[in-house]
């Protein structure tokens, strides 16, 4: 199963290769690891997708407590939280294919972003579920390349649901 951890931290260099160096040493399988700048200019956010159980999770989650950089762990629930992650998928469209791919792009809600005499490249942004219904739709066609982005996420409404403050942990 996979687990969805955010990571709020210091932006500094070394940071995002301290903590995959980290999970990576302690054995947990990473299946996407993304980062990106927050409001805050000084901040970067960083959402991991661990695959294991809960506990493997929970011992990811607090074993990136323990890098001075790290500000706040969240654990990112299906129900609780909001997920995207992005793909363009390169497709061969015969002439007799293209409708049927353009029809199936307008139903997934992609964007067209490439056309060529013998391709399409479509671009989709949506929940990690949708995003593999897309890729097994477009299985039936002759998929020649794919890039996918890893997961972004956060908690859904108004309340932040941490489940370590670093700060008052490290006092």
């Amino acid at each position: 199963m996979r687990h969805t951890i955010g990571v709020v931290m210091e932006n500094k260099p070394g940071v995002l290769s301290r903590i995959s160096a980290l999970l990576a040493r302690r054995g947990f399988n990473i299946d996407s690891i993304t980062a990106g700048p927050t409001r805050q200019h000084d901040v970067t956010r960083m959402t991991v997708v661990i695959e294991g159980d809960e506990y493997v999770a929970d011992e990811a989650a607090k074993e990136m407590t323990k890098l001075e950089d790290v500000i706040r762990i969240e654990r990112l629930s299906h129900e609780e939280s909001t997920r995207r992650e992005i793909m363009l998928i390169k497709v061969r469209a015969s002439k007799s294919e293209r409708t049927e791919i353009v029809d199936l792009a307008k139903i997934m809600d992609c964007s067209i972003v490439d056309i060529s005499p013998t391709t399409l490249m479509l671009e989709h942004s949506d929940t990690p579920e949708k995003i593999d219904l897309l890729v097994s739709l477009l299985s039936e066609y002759d998929i020649l390349d794919m890039a996918r982005g890893g997961a972004i996420a956060l908690n859904s409404g108004e309340e932040e649901q941490y489940i370590f403050e670093i700060a008052e942990s490290r006092d």
